[in-house]
This record gives structure tokens, sequence and C-alpha cells, in this order.
């Protein structure tokens, strides 16, 4: 299979498609058609659910992912609906998926190969028990790059093994139920393949094989030839095994005219096994917190990090006020916030982090804090930004409040790689920071605040804490749904430059801020309407100066075209036009790989000097991708003289676009589309905010499992530079402080790799489903060239409980409902029930599914816990599942559904035999 990055292909996977598990270009589409499928129906059918569960109908307009988003959260989702995160959530889970073909592409149990059926088994269930405790612990994104993962592991089995061949085709359940054991393996002296010397044989499995159903995978051997005695070979040129008698392979990976009808089964099985584990999961998780997994929330996210020490008073009850008037002013809204973060910080501490979805628990939080000690001196700021930017959802707003310069400067690079890899940005209220001076070139000062808004495509406000309450309407800006940028440039030192943006019909809310001081501007439309900065309501919009911030919001009733803004000052300044609107981008710089399944991985650091650079593009139309036209993609230097370099595009289809840059700017840049929206005819721009620039250092570190409480955790790394040789100091730094240990320094000869290991080791009492962010720098010692990688991985606690809660229906009282459907209205029915955890470790939840009735329980804390459900006779099917506290799922069923033959027996089903139905059913009705 192949790389996760190719295409989204989200009416494909709506249309059931017949898909392959094959390369970019090497076929209809590849394991992102088959992930895709099965992610795109249970979140159809989980927003349905929840649609259904608040009494409201649940009708999507189109199958793109912001006509999805804006069926799924209902009534309440007015004004603009941006379904980039649900995009971007996509996306990070196919980039996982496609990974492992990269990372671990001669891993036997990744891929199912060469019989390797119980470590296989044990990566799919370990992977599902880290994504439940990321969930319950919600490291969404955490569980998302394992979801990923495990997903191409389950998949492969079906195209790598016999599976199909066998006759079977339904998903082979037991490979997500660790509780059930893997039956019928073909030992290591068993025979199990026929020569095929064409090496396209419809089925050269041998016959006793398929007589005793036997199950076996093809060997595969990318650096060696060698098998056990008459096994079969993966096939494929790639494998060596192939060659080696019996030759051929069995992988059903390609549609070919041999085997049309393994290769189709295969795919079916795949992708009905794909719901399964995704149904299991959403189980466990609940419907809210699976959409939240899958970035279907209301798009903004309020996360503020505030100095808390005592000359910060004022900065604090500003704070308060700005999040109290959020909630209260966009509560019912689309802009409803979906999220609430605050990290504190003061001399030395810093945190906890508090993250919440109930603006209540927000209000009460920021106003438990007051300022207490701490002075005139330098603060933690950087450490509380670290916190918020790993614990905060990517493509967040992060606003920190502070009054003194950073003590732990020494952040700062770690602070820069995280605002790159998570693309979230982050804006300062600096109040007094004139009474700070720069005690020496390494010392801190507001201009580092200033580096770091710039690097994020924020804005670094500078005001008098009598000014605050004015500077904070950034703040109610941002806070909404379907934000973007239209153009954000810097100049230092400062100069007369005229800057041209085009507005699109699609564009609300259009603001312009300008950062700086002794400025003047004019603003002119495109019928040559212009108003100066002396003119606080003028013929374009209103005008509003506070300390170095000017702000300037356009009238509602702006003009479409190239509009232009004149700026005048000698002195550094920065502008920033944003708008609202559905019309946007998501990207990633990539970089192709080879091997069996070749393709594109995500880069986590920066692009490699002296070569072209690869995004992979997303766009987002008002009825998605099929709405827009995209003209030129570029990237833009952000500072100093601007340069452009254009590229050249290679549609991969359904919005989604491979560009390649020949020349990179140099310095820092930023990307720049340009296109068609079709719905209106209008042309349209839009920039992205995170600043990037190019290396010639290479770090190369992989995460291929979770992490053990109490034990540590060898993560081999490399590093290699293009440019100079010599030494390189290494840093590395974790988000929950951790200790770790790895060489300082490493010796680099050019163009070869220096191989190292660094060892973490979470405490004993680490909670279970903690996620970790390292980020790993190096740097030449002359400090000219540097780069870094982020990685995250998740600390799991061993299970050794697979048993799911066991339901015992007691008694079912009935007798009054009427045989005549019709006559159901005053009567009612009842459901005894007793649940138990059968291993032990206590039920932690127990919610109702299907019905409409009342279900009530005894404490969660008694060994056998007494469910009642009472119902109207017209309401005859309910269905509760229970949740332990390790994920594992049991359900209760009961129908009174009469029919005309003789009475049905009541059964408690097992959830492996409900998965099953329900992914058949599901396929059936898809």
């Amino acid at each position: 299979m192949t790389s996760a990055l190719g295409i989204v292909l989200l009416a494909l996977a709506l249309s059931g498609t017949t898909v392959a598990f094959v390369p970019i270009g090497g076929g209809t589409s590849t394991h992102v058609s088959i992930t895709g499928t099965a992610l795109l129906q249970k979140v159809t059918e989980t927003c349905r659910a929840v649609a259904e569960a608040a009494g409201h109908e649940f009708k999507p307009t189109g199958s793109s992912p912001q006509e999805l988003v804006q069926a799924c959260l209902g009534p309440t989702a007015t004004g603009e609906v941006s379904g980039a995160k649900f995009h971007s959530a996509l996306q990070e889970i196919y980039t996982q998926n496609g990974l492992v073909d990269r990372d671990f592409v001669n891993s036997a149990p990744h891929h199912f190969n060469s019989e390797a059926f119980l470590e296989g088994r044990s990566l799919i269930t370990e992977g599902m028990v880290a994504v439940k405790a990321n969930i319950r612990k919600e490291n969404f994104q955490a569980a998302r790059e394992t979801l990923g993962r495990v997903l191409h592991t389950l998949q492969d089995f079906y195209s790598h093994s016999n599976w199909v061949e066998l006759g079977y085709t339904e998903p082979y359940i037991n490979l997500i139920s660790p509780d059930l054991p893997l039956e019928n393996l073909a030992d290591v002296d068993t025979a199990t393949c026929s020569d095929c010397a064409s090496g396209t044989c419809p089925n050269s499995i041998l016959p006793n094989i398929l007589k005793e159903k036997k199950l076996t995978s093809g060997y595969m051997g990318i650096f060696s030839a060698a098998k056990p005695k008459g096994k079969c070979s993966h096939g494929g040129a790639a494998d060596l095994t192939s060659t080696a008698d019996p030759r051929g392979g069995i992988n059903k990976d390609e549609r070919r005219s041999d085997n049309v009808a393994l290769h189709n089964a295969a795919v079916n099985a795949a992708t009905a096994a794909s719901l399964q584990l995704l149904q299991d999961i959403r189980l466990a998780a609940g419907d809210n917190d699976f959409l939240r997994m899958m970035g279907i929330a209301r798009s903004s996210v309020v996360c503020f990090v505030i100095d808390t020490t005592g000359s910060m008073s004022d900065d604090i009850n500003e704070a308060r006020a700005v999040v109290n008037e959020i909630i209260d002013s966009k509560k019912g809204t689309q802009d409803e916030p979906s999220e609430y973060i605050l990290v504190p910080f003061n001399d030395p501490n810093f945190g906890p982090m508090i993250r919440t979805t109930d603006p209540d628990k927000m209000k009460r939080e920021i106003a438990k804090l007051t300022a207490v000690g701490g002075g005139d001196v330098p603060e933690m700021c950087l450490s509380g930004l670290q916190l918020a930017l790993t614990g905060a959802p990517a493509s967040s707003h992060i606003f920190v409040f502070t009054d003194a310069i950073a003590k732990d400067i020494a952040l700062k690079d770690t602070i820069v790689a995280l605002i790159r890899s998570s693309k979230s940005t982050v804006s300062f209220f600096m109040t007094g920071a004139s009474r700070r001076r720069r005690r020496s070139l390494r010392a801190a000062s507001f201009e580092d605040y200033k580096d770091l808004a710039l690097a994020s495509g924020g804005q670094a406000i500078q005001v008098s804490k009598s000014q605050l309450p004015e500077a904070t309407d950034v703040i109610l800006d941002t806070s909404t749904s379907a934000l973007v940028t239209l153009l954000q440039r810097a100049r230092n030192p400062g100069k007369q430059e005229t800057f041209p943006f085009m507005l699109d019909e699609s564009l609300k809310n259009i603001t312009i801020y300008i950062t700086g001081t002794s400025i003047t501007f004019t603003l002119t439309n495109p019928a040559g309407v212009s108003q100066s900065h002396n003119e606080a309501s003028g013929k374009l919009g209103t005008i509003q100066t506070v300390g170095n911030l000017r702000r300037i919001r356009l009238n509602a009733d702006k003009q479409t075209g190239t509009w232009q803004i004149n700026i005048k000052s000698n002195k550094p300044y920065t502008i920033k036009i944003t708008g609202q609107s559905t019309i946007t981008f998501i990207y990633d710089f990539v970089e192709s790989f080879k091997g069996p399944h070749p393709g594109y991985a995500v880069l986590s650091g920066r692009p490699q000097a002296g070569q072209p650079a690869t995004l992979m593009l997303s766009v987002m139309g008002r009825k998605g991708p099929s709405s827009i036209t995209v003209g030129d993609v570029g990237l833009v230097t952000v500072s100093g003289p601007e340069t452009v370099s254009n590229s050249t595009t290679t549609d991969m289809g359904n919005g989604d676009i491979l560009v390649t840059v020949d020349e990179v700017p140099g310095g820092e840049f930023v990307v720049i589309l340009t296109g068609t929206d079709k719905v209106s005819n209008n042309d349209f721009q839009r920039q992205s905010t995170t600043q990037m620039s190019v290396s010639k250092v290479n770090i190369q570190a992989v995460v291929d499992s979770s992490v053990e409480p109490g034990k540590a955790f060898k993560l081999p790394f490399s590093v290699m530079t293009q440019g100079s040789g010599g030494q390189y100091s290494m840093s590395a730094r974790n988000d929950r402080n951790f200790p770790m240990s790895y060489p300082s320094s490493l010796t680099l000869i050019t163009g070869q790799y220096a191989n190292a290991t660094l060892t973490i080791t979470p405490p004993a009492n680490t909670p279970s489903g903690t996620d970790v962010t390292l980020t790993m720098e190096a740097k030449s010692s002359s400090g000219v060239d540097s780069n870094y990688v982020v990685l995250r991985f998740s600390v799991v606690t061993k299970i050794t409980d697979f048993v799911q809660p066991l339901c015992e229906v007691v008694s079912v009282l009935a007798d009054d409902c009427p045989q005549d459907v019709s006559e159901c209205g005053p009567f009612q029915w009842e459901l005894l029930a007793n649940l138990t955890d059968g291993n032990g470790t206590g039920i932690e939840s127990i919610s109702l599914r299907q019905g409409n009735g009342n279900l009530s329980i005894t404490s969660l804390s008694a060994p056998i816990i007494e469910a009642n459900y009472t119902a109207s006779c017209c309401s005859q099917i309910v269905e509760f599942v229970a949740v332990d506290k390790v994920g594992n799922v049991g359900k209760c069923y009961h129908s009174i559904v009469r029919s005309a033959g003789p009475p049905a027996l009541t059964l408690s089903l097992p959830l492996w035999l409900y998965l099953l139905v329900s992914a058949t059913h599901s396929l059936l009705s898809a």
C-alpha cells in the first residue's frame, strides 16, 4: 500500500467506488480510499445519531467537509462553517497510515507479512488501547496518528493473507478482539503455495491449505530471497523471495486480470474491518468525543497564557472580561468556541494547563486567577506557551498576556519549532514593556515576542495597562470560525510601500491590523475611493488606534476586487489582513520516499536547502473543491524585499494539489494561493500564516510504539548535513519534563548520516493516555544552520484486561404492550439487567444508544450494576453500552418487536457479533 497523502477522495469515499491497495498513480486509488470510506461512513453515522438525539434533522447538502460539518453541527451552526479542521484530521490519519510503508517497510508484523499474525494482531490491539486512552485524556492528535497506523496494518491483513482465498467474505473479528484466539495458523514447517512461474497465477494456495482453512500470508524479502521451504511469497518486483520456489506471490494489492475477484473481496473485507474497528472506538469514546477526535466541532478555540505575577492584576481582569464576553456573546452561534484552554505562569512555576469544553468551567477557572508574588523580573512565559502549543489543537489562536520579558528565553528555538509544527498563531499583549532594557545581546527583550508572533502569523501588541481593554478586540476578531488570512508582511527597517490585496464576495468581517509606531497610511478600494489614517470613521471602514496597533474594520458593503494600502514609516511595522470565509486551504511540506509502495511523507522539520520544495495542498470551496478553480500557488517572503517563487502543480483530484517549487526564496516565507470562486465568479487570494525556511541539516527519527510508565524508551535518530561538516550541538525538550539522556553533540561528515539514541523515561505514576511532545534540534557550531523534528508519542499502561463488560437481562415486562403498534401510546414496558465487568477494572460509563425511554442505574462502583429501563410500547428496541476503565465495550440489546411467527428468543448479543452485524448492515446500506 502507499502514502496516505495523495487523495482525500471525499466523493469517492461516499459513493463506494471500487478501490485498490496500490501506490499513487498505480490504480484507481489507495489506502486513503479504504480509510476514507470507513471514516466518512462512521462520521456520517455518528453525526446522524447526534442530530437525532438533539431532535434536529441531519441532511448534508453535499459531501464536502464544510457541508458535512454544517449538517453535523445542526441548527446552532449559524454563520460561516469551515471544514478545514475536519479535513486536516482526515489528512493526519491518512498521513500516518501511509507512513507505515516508509517507516516500517521491512517489518513483517506491520503488514501481516511472513505469517506474523500474532505480532500483527498485537500492534492492532495495543494501538486501539492507546487510541482509547488518548481520547479519554483529550489527546486527539495522538489518537489520530495511532489510528492511522493501526488501520494500515489491519487493512494489510486482507491483502497480504489468504483470508479471502479461504472463502471468507466478512472481517476476521479476532484481530480486534484480543480475548479471542487466532486459530488454525499454518506453522513454519507447513508448505502453503505451489510454484507459479509466471508470477500471476489466479490462486497458488495449495489445495490442502484451502480445504483445512489454514491461515497463511506471503513472505516478503526486501534485502534477502530467503524464506521457509514451500511458503508463499508476497510477490512483486520488490519482493526478492518471489523468485525462490515456490515463485509468484499472493498479495492482492493491485487489481489484475488474474485476481479481480480476490482483489475486490480483499478491498471489501478491509473496508468492513476498518468500520468494525472505528465502531469499537466510537462506542468506547462516545459520540461527542469521537467527533472531536475527527475535528468536527465549532472551529474556534480560546487559548490564554497569562502571567499571574503581582503587577498583572489589571491584565488578568481584562483577560477575564474578554473570556466572559466571548462566552456570553457567542453562545449558540457557530462562533461559540469548541474548547477553552488556560495556562497560567509565574516565577518559577507555570501551568497546569486547564482545558474544557464547558464555558462555565472556564469562567470559574479564570475567576480563580490572582496576581501574586513576582515583581519587576522576567517570568516563565515561554514555558507556559510551550504547554499551550503542545496541548491546544493544531491551528489554534493563542493569546499571551504579560508585562515582563521571558526568563526562559532558552526555549525560543523550541517554541519556533512547535509553532511551525502545529501551525498555531501566537499573539502577545505586552503591557509596561518599555521599562525593560536588554542587558546584553543574549538577554531577552520584547523583540523576542515580536519574533515569535511574526513566525506564527500573529501579532505583538504593546499597550499600557489602561489601554488593554481597547486592544483585546483582536481576540474577539479571531475567536471565530472560518478565519482566513489574505496578506501578512513585515518591514524592518520601515519604508513606504503599497500592498495590494484581493477581496472576494465570500469574505466577511474583513479587518486590517498594522503594528508599529510613527505610521501613516492610505487605504484605496477598486473604485479609487480612499481613506487615510486620520479618518477614524470613513467611507471604507472604521479605524481604531491603541498603543502600537491600528485596527481597521472594513464596512460590510465592501467592494470586491483589488484593494491597496499605502504605508509610510521609517520604523519597523507589520500588516495583516484577515476575514471570514469557507474558501481556504491546508498544506504540508512533504518529501517523496521509495520502496515497494512509494509515496509522500510530511516533513516534521524544515525543507532541505538546495532542493525543490514540495507541498501537498488541499483547497476547499464553499460547495466543496468542485466550486473553485485554483490559479497560482507560490512561496512569498514576509520580511525584507518581497520575492515570490512560482511553482508547477499537479492536480491529484478532489481539491488536492501536489506543488513543486524549484527556487525557494531565501529567508522566511509563507504559502500564497490565488484562484476563482465559481459560486460568485470572483477571484480570491489566501495566505498561510506560519513562516518557514529551508535548512541543509536533516534529522530522521520515528516513534514506533507507545511507552510504558516507569520504563525507559530508546529512540534512535540520525542527523545529516549537506552543508559544512563538523561539530553540531544537539538539544531536546519534552513538554512533560520527563528525564532524558542523549549526546549533546555529534560530528557530522557532509552527506553522511550520524546515528545516535535518545532515552526518555516517563515516571511510573504517569497516567495512561498521557501524550508527550518531544522536540529535537541540531545546530551547527556557528549557529548559522539548524533543523528540528517534533515527535509525539503516548504513555500507555500495559493492559491485561481485554474482557468486555457483561450484560445479563434479568426480566422483561412487556405483556401490557398491545399487538397492534398503532395502539401503543398509553402503555409502557420495562427491562431489568445486571452489568458486571469480567476482569475487575470496573465499569466507567453506561449510556443509552437506542430507545426513547429512561435508563437508570445503580452505583458504578458496585460489583453488580443494576440497570432499569422503561419506555413507551411505541419504542420497542433498547440498546445501552457499558465501557470499562480501559476501554473494553459491552452492550445490552433487547427488542419487543413481535412477529407473526413463533415468539423470538431474547438474546444479549456479545460485542463481536454486534459489531459484525453493524458493519455488515452499514456496508449493505451504503
